[in-house]
């Protein structure tokens, strides 16, 4: 589910590819934009004007000479800088009227992209603003700043935020509808503005703070809106206010476009941080579909909502749950109901198989002794259908003899059951170590391994519970698993194969049954590349080292004399590997089982079944036939699942 969750099915995108266009999209705002947008506008409009005002020297005739040379003179020695130009020519008395018309837009053009970083469409809004549309900014800055402040201080009301949007609402489109919200959409746009100037050279900043200083011709604009980003910045100190962002492409953007860019990013990287869903407590519910919609579509946004529900669903319906760590795991009704399906597929392929079924349904336990007994709490023995129905007719017609009233109906109760005895078997300690390397992950052999291993689970522990099963996953070390850790466990990409140190382990588990018959089933596809040091250290070392093999092998000797019957299941057609296997095997008198990996947990499950149906003699399993005996089929031939 992990899987399909993050790579989604033929239709629809996972997770995995939200992802990627999220990443794309940042990327190609990134690479496709500068910061340099309203600066070189400026210095467009200035070199427009300069030239317009040659033109109209050049026209003039009626104009001094000595006015007129030094006019050019003023002009053919402007600073290079457009802020310094800006300023040198503040005080030119300009002779063409387009030429002074396009340098007062640049005061304005200042203005209103300053404005248009702190309240998005403000640019537009102000096109062509008269004296009034400046003073009623001017006048909406002071009350919000005041308005800021009091809520700094705790001495504002709601009736304070009210009276400000009743008189200013037209200024904030967003329609907030408290001061919250308010505050949220001012900082996160204020932040925004200020990791576009953090992500500015010093020159381009140095050139933006003079200017700014011009801003619709006074310096009251830059005021006000350097007191709005400190009271911004102190109640909302939570905002990425420090980040910045390297901008190197052909498009240039102004302050306005820019901040909205730098806003695209920030929710770009929070949806980022959404879809990797890798922070504690982390869930599907995290995500910000509209955020999502806004970045990548509508279609973008219908994907994510059917992952939301599907993972709901299976919540709701009790087969998923969220870990701690956030990670999905399944509960214990879904790995009971998975593994009851597992065991059906196993045995598909082992009725599939060639050779003669023996379909007689046998008892657990062992076969039938031609005795039967009371049917006591526990027993698992198949019931002796006559004997339990000539008890109840006995019983029912004694009844009636006495007169105790009973009707002709005969029903059979709880004391008139018997089972049929069968003999009894040899409990089995059985020892599960799986190769849990670097390579099974790259080989594709990650799922089948799970599922092996969910099978034998499923079937040891409802069908022979009197068996004791441990499952060991054994990569650059190894541990002791329960189903679920091992089911849950994501693929490892720590390279080792540590043998040593699993059958350290089966053995400790042998020595804590003695009582038992040791069973040893050994799932690989490497050589042993690592070992337990006496210090507890682990070594590896490629190919592997005389030394590592060395303690591979005398655990395996330790199985042995604690009396193990020990099958390898040898995955890959490694020839290297097949020797060794071969030759660890004969050293203990085990089998080898060199199934594809498809048919994994049907060789696993049936040299179990074998084993526990010779007495210690495994049943074989060589990819083309099964002779595990009636056990399985038995079990599988009246639906016991």
């Amino acid at each position: 589910m992990r899987e399909f969750l993050r790579r989604g099915g033929r239709d629809k995108a996972g997770l995995d590819d939200l992802a990627r266009r999220v990443a794309e999209k940042r990327r190609e705002l990134a690479q496709k934009h500068n910061l340099d947008g309203t600066l070189a506008e400026i210095r467009e409009l200035l070199d427009k004007a300069v030239l317009e005002e040659r033109k109209q020297l050049a026209r003039d005739t009626e104009m001094d000479d000595g006015d007129r040379a030094l006019a050019e003179m003023q002009l053919d020695n402007l600073p290079p800088g457009p802020a310094a130009a800006v300023d040198e020519l503040s005080d030119y008395t300009w002779q063409s009227p387009q030429a002074r018309a396009d340098f007062e837009k640049i005061k304005d053009l200042l203005g209103r992209e300053m404005l248009d970083q702190r309240f998005a469409g403000m640019k537009k809004a102000l096109e062509n603003a008269t004296d009034a549309d400046r003073e009623a900014i001017n006048e909406m800055l002071g009350d919000l700043n005041e308005l800021l402040e009091s809520h700094r201080a705790g001495t504002d009301s709601p009736e304070d935020f009210d009276d400000f949007m009743e008189k200013h609402g037209e200024f904030f489109p967003e329609n907030p509808q408290d001061i919250d919200e308010l505050l949220d959409a001012l900082a996160q746009r204020g932040a925004a503005a200020q990791r576009m100037r953090n992500s500015m050279t010093q020159e381009q900043r140095d050139e933006l703070d003079a200017l700014a200083q011009q801003a619709f011709g006074s310096p009251d604009l830059m005021d006000a809106l350097s007191q709005l980003d400190g009271n911004l910045q102190a109640l909302r100190p939570g905002e990425n206010w420090g980040g910045l962002e390297r901008m190197d492409g052909e498009q240039g953007l102004g302050l306005g476009d820019g901040t909205g860019v730098f806003q695209d990013l920030a929710d770009l990287d929070s949806l980022a941080e959404q879809l990797a869903q890798t922070h504690n407590g982390a869930g599907l519910d995290d995500l910000d579909l509209e955020k999502l919609t806004k970045q990548l579509g509508d279609e973008a946004g219908v994907d994510a909502r059917t992952l939301q529900q599907l993972e709901k669903a299976l919540r709701d319906s009790g087969t998923m749950k969220r870990g701690s760590d956030g990670s999905l795991k399944l509960t214990p009704k879904a790995m009971r109901e998975l593994g009851k399906a597992l065991l059906r597929d196993v045995a598909a392929t082992l009725s599939g198989r060639g050779g003669n079924r023996d379909i007689r349904q046998a008892g657990a336990a062992g076969e039938r002794s031609g005795a039967t007994r009371e049917w006591a709490f526990g027993d698992t023995e198949p019931w002796d259908v006559t004997r339990t129905i000539t008890n109840a007719l006995t019983r029912t017609a004694s009844a009636r003899d006495v007169g105790s009233g009973a009707g002709s109906r005969v029903r059979i109760e709880i004391g008139d059951v018997e089972v049929q005895e069968t003999e009894a078997r040899t409990q089995a300690c059985v020892a599960l170590l799986v190769d849990t390397s670097f390579s099974m992950a790259m080989e594709n052999r990650w799922v089948p391994m799970k599922r092996t291993a969910l099978a034998l689970h499923t079937l040891i522990t409802s069908r022979f519970r009197g068996d004791e099963l441990q499952m060991i996953g054994f990569g650059r070390h190894a541990e002791v698993m329960e189903i679920e850790q091992l089911v849950g466990l994501d693929a490892q990409w720590d390279k080792g194969t540590n043998l040593h140190h699993a059958l350290m382990l089966a053995n400790r588990h042998f020595r804590k049954h003695p009582n038992m018959q040791p069973v040893l089933l050994i799932v690989t596809d490497g050589e042993p590349t690592s070992h337990l040091e006496p210090g507890g250290d682990v070594y590896f070392n490629y190919p592997p080292d005389p030394l590592t093999v060395a303690y591979a092998v005398r655990e395996l000797d330790n199985s042995m004399r604690l009396g193990a019957h020990t099958t390898f299941f040898r995955l890959g057609d490694d020839p290297g590997l097949a020797r060794f296997i071969d030759s660890m095997a004969t050293r203990v008198g085990g089998n080898v089982v060199a199934p594809d990996a498809d048919d994994l947990g049907a060789a696993v499950v049936g040299s179990y079944l074998g084993s526990r149906r010779s007495g210690g003699h495994f049943g074989g399993f060589d990819g083309g036939g099964f002779s595990a005996g009636s056990d399985f089929d038995g079990m599988f031939g009246r639906g016991w699942y």
